[in-house]
């Protein structure tokens, strides 16, 4: 199953730190590269993931990064069942999701032995759309 991911990255004055990633890079394990999307006070780049897997592990190799104002690193993600983007920003060293109002991340359990995949990044979804969230089981 397909599943798309978009991801915008803002950080100030990173244009440096985040110019290999707009470079095709073979030995990434991430297929696909940044591309910039702004000029002004914030640096902005944006890449569109096909599948889940062509984007693990990219919050950690974010985090990794020598950003030179990390209170100003800012990640966007939207994955293709979430009802609007996630934020994290760096929190301690370590990129970190921030709650947002009216939005729940859900996570569902594995079929066959009731647990929840802790590398699953769930769906974010919104607790005021019509309908209502997805009841907890």
């Amino acid at each position: 199953m397909s599943r798309f991911a978009e991801v915008i990255v803002l950080a100030s004055g990173a244009e440096e730190i985040m110019e290999p990633l707009t470079q095709p890079d073979d030995s990434r394990q991430r297929a696909g590269q940044f591309t910039d999307i702004g000029h002004g006070m914030f640096g902005g780049w944006a890449i569109e993931f096909v599948r889940r897997s062509r984007w693990t592990g990219l919050l950690k190799h974010l985090e990794s990064l020598p950003w030179p104002s990390p209170h100003s690193v800012q990640v966007l993600i939207h994955d293709e069942e979430d009802d609007c983007f996630g934020l994290w920003m760096m929190h301690d060293g370590r990129l970190m999701e921030v709650p947002l109002p009216h939005t729940r991340r859900y996570f569902w359990p594995d079929h066959y032995t009731g647990k929840v995949d802790p590398d699953s990044p769930g769906i974010l979804i919104r607790t005021d759309r019509p309908g209502g969230p997805p009841e907890d089981d």
